[in-house]
């Protein structure tokens, strides 16, 4: 399977709200890294703006509009403000994030062990299909609960990396394999019942090819942090050419 990579431009708004210049331009951005041949942008508009703004959904979704066949997913809580965009947006993908209001960065997925959290998230994953967009739910690896999320009618999961990612910068061997056999076993078990796989947070360039070997069936990998990170150095266009190699290596068949 070929994993698609969508870009995060969160940190580019980050940049851009320091000073009243609008520079960077967050749709400058995702045109230069669509023009280097990302598959898609990715963002997560929190309620107090703190990067990505309401204006800046819509602009994007209007940039995405003359990118046929790429795709455009917006991350966040569906209890908060992301159920506003989708139904008005209608972006091909939303995805379910479970943070707080003044959370510093995703840190956790979903615990669908808990009645109260599933029956909130069923009518919202209904509202967003019945508006003919894809939901994934962002869900720590754990076999045991996605069937749960595909009971809640979720269409896929993207498994959070931290952990795979601290374990890789720890360098010990046995940690790292530790994880792959985490995330491959929760990928198998989201395939298991008929879901797609997505993952993100804290994936780069070192880490990410090994990721995609061990872990099977990723569709798409969501990448901000380090991607526009690279960019200061590299520019947008060949830091989504190194990424779409760490994909091409990742997906070669041993």
């Amino acid at each position: 399977m070929k994993t698609n990579l969508s870009v995060n431009v969160n940190k580019v708004a980050l940049v851009r709200n320091t000073r009243h210049l609008g520079i960077p331009s967050v749709t400058k951005a995702a045109q230069a890294c669509l023009q280097a041949g990302a598959h898609g942008i990715t963002v997560h508009p929190r309620p107090d703006e703190r990067h990505i703004r309401a204006q800046d959904v819509h602009e994007l979704a209007a940039l995405m509009k003359q990118w046929p066949g790429r795709e455009y997913n917006i991350e966040g809580n569906p209890t908060q403000n992301l159920m506003e965009f989708v139904s008005v947006v209608r972006p091909d993908q939303c995805t379910f994030v479970p943070d707080s209001e003044d959370q510093f960065t995703s840190d956790h997925g979903w615990n669908l062990e808990d009645t109260a959290t599933r029956e909130r998230l069923a009518p919202l994953i209904a509202a967003a299909k019945a508006s003919g967009v894809r939901v994934s739910l962002f869900m720590d690896p754990l076999p045991q609960q996605m069937a749960a999320a595909r009971a809640l009618g979720a269409d896929r999961v993207e498994l959070y990396t931290e952990p795979y990612a601290a374990a890789w910068a720890s360098e010990r061997e046995s940690q790292r394999t530790e994880q792959l056999q985490r995330y491959a076993a929760a990928a198998r078990a989201a395939l298991d019942v008929g879901m797609g796989v997505n993952a993100g947070h804290d994936l780069n360039r070192d880490n990410l090819a090994e990721f995609l070997k061990q872990v099977p069936g990723v569709a798409e990998v969501s990448i901000g942090h380090a991607l526009i990170a690279d960019a200061l150095d590299l520019g947008y266009a060949q830091a989504v050419a190194e990424y779409l190699r760490c994909i091409e290596a990742g997906n070669q068949v041993a």
